[in-house]
């Protein structure tokens, strides 16, 4: 298991995070949707991020969104990025800066400086994995 996939971290993100943001969550046809649809059903409180969310806008699998993470008005436990590698830096960053307590990069999502920034800065990261993935390791 690599150093981005701590188990004890995935276990705290998965087990004791109640309130994911999910960056890339708008459109039913991506694969955010599906997996923000599974952490509802395991009990989540799912958090839409998207420059097309917003105040006025539809809510997204019945959540309002939030065009930036900065805008969400109440604590994120979970920042879990689904934008390509050289786009999901900025989202570990901000994750910190709101005090969320885990960020998850998806399948294929590595940045191994914002890695190192995150965990330098006491926030548990893991990457290039999929809590659908890790839920059924479990099962």
């Amino acid at each position: 298991m690599s150093e981005w996939q701590r188990q004890e971290w995935v276990d705290l993100m998965l087990d004791e995070c109640e309130t994911w943001a999910v960056i890339g969550l708008h459109d039913p046809r991506r694969t955010a949707y599906s997996i923000a649809e599974l952490l509802q059903r395991k009990g989540k409180r799912i958090v839409p991020i998207h420059p097309l969310c917003g105040p006025g806008c539809e809510p997204v699998l019945g959540e309002p969104g939030y065009a930036r993470l900065a805008d969400v008005p109440f604590p994120v436990d979970v920042v879990d990025v689904f934008r390509r590698s050289s786009a999901a830096g900025e989202f570990a960053d901000q994750a910190v800066q709101v005090g969320a307590r885990g960020v998850w990069f998806q399948l294929g999502v590595i940045d191994e400086d914002a890695f190192r920034r995150t965990v330098a800065a006491g926030t548990p990261m893991v990457m290039d994995t999929c809590p659908a993935i890790e839920y059924r390791r479990r099962s």
